[in-house]
């Protein structure tokens, strides 16, 4: 076997003596003893110092190739050993293999330690950057050296196993089992079988990757008031793995996947998380109830008592934000529901073009604002794009709670009109999505031309325009030879069998999901489109899918806005309150002003008091407009400062949309009514 290190010694010999004859620093205190009075009395205890060092370093590596020699012998020994069995030979040889690694591995850390003490002498105390390169090299030493040790205690555990299972192979040979031993023998055997198979080596599979880096964190236990009950609590989840990490940023992790797989678990900071908000949403609910508000604003005051800037008592608030998005999942099938093809049919030219024109509007008037307050390009078209969404599961519990008859008025129906500028919306919100990477390569100076930044947006551009003709596609074949034998299929086989029907629903909209999602469109879209596939089914087939599924989204909904006001902080809203009121009511205002100019040179003047009421449903921010902030604000195109002004802009936005829709409906609903009696 070839040991690497053994000749290292002699490669290092002259940068030690290099070391000996160096004129350390003057006020750098020496090794032991006290510090010398004189500046020439340093020299002579300084010298012998570092030769006896050196002689002593000399000599433990000469005994360190030694110990090799030895370690070689003796594995080529137990090789030639015809009276250990194959797992004894295993132990012994994986026994004596760690322990040359660990000689190895000594020897590098000496020499390590070596350079660093040179690279710590040749710098300047006064550098803070070389300093901090000198800090980032010993930090990324310890944490190879971390993870080294981690390998190393990781072998000595399988070596202890194969040590257990010698012996117990010994045991069996000297004695008769009986039929009972067997058995279990057996079922050990295939139990190791069973966690050889589906153990992942995730740790080694990945620490090799590029990207990956190797932090410090802290693990988190639970507090008991017991010190006993708490000592054994601790104990039961290190053996299962339960605790919280936190890392060196405050970032806070929660178990994904166990390494032993065999063992349920439950993560019961989310139980605990899901109990608080239900529990909570019930009482704030019924507040907003009583004073005339929609119950969702209850469900976000919910949040912002859980959330960070209550009582902080959600932790896991990632699981809490994704089991909610299931609730817009559900929303938007709902919603398709509503929306048949025929009222599509009337109005698809202005849910059309309606938001295209609002949108480079609003991208007008923000590079116009961005000129005038001095602010990059980059930022002033990310953010007017942003406050030109708006939102879909508001606007559809508006709809919800609105009658057919007072929807269907008049020649255009205003809820089909508003939910296909809203789709719209949807299709632009993923194809800004797909060039947000632009955006930030711009934001960094990283592109090369302006033509070949207006070349590849016209390629992204491209490549949205063709998933948009795939999906028509699907839908088409879908309509025409899947949605109705499904549909009969699915209620012939749910008769007395409720599950059968929701389950059904659900599979069908997430297939949706998946393909829209797999031709790089917004997953919300494919929700949408799944309840428009069912809707053209007849009014009894959605009717019936309306009554088994709306309960599933009520419920995901109160997850969904609990999880929105996690990120509202009412305390950044007190500071700037006046600041934030004025750019909310200049949004708003400016957003209602553009909707009803565009629609009023797009609407036929028969139709024209329908503006006024899909104006007003379109004069907020979306939610959506948080993620998108996220994004941003991690890949630096935003700052920090314009991210929470994006992310309170757009809750107060939402908590005066109900407002306006309700006067806007109660203005201008009734006037064809009176057209109609004339």
């Amino acid at each position: 076997m070839k040991v690497p290190g053994r000749s290292r010694f002699w490669m290092w010999l002259p940068f030690l003596q290099l070391l000996v004859s160096s004129k350390q620093p003057e006020g750098v205190a020496g090794p032991a003893g006290e510090r010398p009075r004189g500046r020439g009395a340093a020299v002579p205890q300084r010298k012998p110092w570092v030769l006896d060092g050196c002689r002593r370093l000399s000599g433990l590596l000469r005994q360190k190739a030694a110990v090799l020699n030895k370690l070689e012998d003796a594995i080529r020994a137990v090789e030639r050993d015809a009276s250990l069995s194959d797992q004894e030979k295993l132990f012994q040889v994986h026994t004596l293999e760690i322990f040359q690694k660990e000689l190895n591995e000594s020897e590098n850390s000496v020499f390590q330690a070596v350079h660093g003490l040179q690279r710590a002498l040749q710098g300047d105390y006064r550098d803070v950057a070389n300093m901090r390169e000198s800090s980032r090299q010993r930090l990324e030493a310890l944490r190879a050296a971390a993870i080294k040790e981690e390998t190393e205690y990781v072998e000595l555990l399988a070596a202890e196993k194969h040590q257990v299972e010698a012996l117990k192979n010994m045991q069996h040979r000297n004695k008769s089992l009986s039929m009972l031993d067997e058995i279990l023998e057996d079922v050990r055997r295939a139990a190791d079988r069973l966690e050889l198979e589906i153990e992942e080596h995730a740790f080694d599979d990945n620490k090799a990757v590029k990207g990956v880096n190797f932090e410090a964190v802290l693990r988190l236990e639970e507090e008991e008031a017991d010190s006993q009950q708490n000592l054994s609590r601790r104990e039961v989840e290190e053996d299962l793995g339960l605790s919280m990490l936190i890392d060196s940023q405050n970032n806070q992790y929660i178990l994904t996947r166990p390494r032993d797989a065999t063992i349920p678990r439950a993560d019961h900071h989310l139980i605990k998380d899901i109990v608080s908000i239900v529990m909570l949403s019930l009482p704030c609910g019924w507040l907003c109830t009583a004073v005339g508000l929609p119950t969702m604003f209850g469900y976000i005051i919910c949040g912002v008592l859980l959330g960070p800037s209550g009582l902080n008592s959600i932790k896991s608030i990632v699981q809490v934000e994704t089991l909610g998005e299931f609730g817009v999942f559900f929303t938007l099938f709902l919603v398709g529901l509503e929306f048949s093809p025929e009222k599509l049919r009337k109005v698809w030219k202005i849910s059309l073009q309606g938001p295209c024109y609002m949108t480079l509007l609003m991208v007008a008037f923000g590079l116009v604002w961005g000129h005038l307050l001095q602010i990059r390009p980059t930022q002033s078209v990310f953010i007017s794009t942003c406050l030109s969404l708006s939102s879909t599961p508001l606007v559809s519990k508006f709809l919800v709670g609105s009658s057919r008859s007072d929807k269907e008025a008049g020649d255009i129906d205003y809820g089909a009109l508003l939910l296909g500028m809203l789709v719209t919306q949807d299709v632009q919100l993923g194809l800004f999505i797909a060039i947000l990477p632009t955006l930030i390569q711009a934001g960094a100076g990283a592109h090369a031309s302006v033509t070949m930044e207006a070349l590849r947006l016209l390629a992204l551009v491209g490549q949205v325009v063709f998933s948009l003709v795939a999906v028509l596609l699907v839908c088409l074949l879908v309509r025409t030879y899947l949605v109705g034998p499904y549909c009969r299929k699915l209620h012939a086989e749910s008769k007395g069998n409720k599950e059968i029907l929701v389950l059904g629903i659900s599979a069908f909209t997430f297939l949706m999901l998946t393909v829209t999602e797999l031709l790089d469109v917004s997953m919300e879209l494919g929700c949408f489109l799944a309840g428009a596939l069912v809707s053209s089914q007849g009014h009894a087939v959605a009717e019936e899918a309306v009554s088994y599924v709306e309960p599933v989204r009520d419920f995901l909904a109160i997850v969904f806005f609990a999880s929105i006001g996690l990120h509202v902080f009412p305390t950044f809203v007190l500071y700037e309150l006046t600041v934030l009121l004025v750019l909310t009511l200049a949004v708003v205002v400016m957003k209602f002003v553009l909707a009803a100019l565009v629609l009023s040179l797009l609407l036929p003047k028969t139709s024209q008091y329908v503006k006024w009421i899909v104006a007003a449903g379109l004069a907020q921010v979306s939610e959506f407009a948080l993620v998108l902030g996220s994004r941003a604000r991690r890949a630096r195109v935003i700052s920090r400062e314009v991210y929470l002004l994006i992310l309170s802009v757009t809750t107060l936005s939402l908590l005066l949309a109900p407002l306006l829709w309700r006067a806007a409906v109660a203005r201008c609903a009734p006037r064809p009514e009176r057209r109609s009696s004339l």
